[in-house]
């Protein structure tokens, strides 16, 4: 049976954050190509470097071209959340909109979701903003 994702993160961001958990195992300053990442990750080489090129676009990646390049992280595993990774690869605001698809839902008219929907959004997005790659590395 195949492994099923989380229903509020993409396979997408789920393989990166995997690929950034590559990356904190490297000694500082060195590289390692998206070859490697893919393979260690069993996903499709160049669908990885272009996510981990919008990753350098977004300054939580460092790219190397050349003979010993490759990817490294732009700043410590700490200072990496779950929620820069995500939110570079995912419109994390439409989990702000109306569960049940109402155009205003705010806490003086909302919905009959509103607030169990505000309640698990929060958390999860909280979750995603207090845990870093450095967490996750150390698992």
């Amino acid at each position: 049976m195949a492994y099923e994702y989380p229903i509020m993160i993409s396979k997408t961001s789920v393989q990166t954050i995997r690929a950034l958990l590559e990356l904190a195992h490297l000694p500082a300053g060195k590289t390692q190509g998206v070859g490697s990442i893919a393979k260690k990750i069993r996903v499709q080489q160049n669908y990885l470097g272009k996510v981990l090129q919008r990753l350098v676009k977004e300054g939580i990646l460092i790219s190397q071209k050349g003979l010993n390049g490759g990817f490294r992280l732009a700043k410590t595993p700490a200072h990496i959340s779950l929620y820069d990774i995500v939110s570079s690869l995912e419109n994390v605001k439409r989990w702000e909109g109306c569960f049940m698809g109402e155009p205003v839902c705010l806490d003086s008219s909302a919905c009959c979701m509103h607030r169990r929907w505000d309640l698990v959004r929060r958390t999860y997005v909280d979750f995603l903003k207090s845990t870093t790659i450095a967490d996750l590395k150390n698992k």
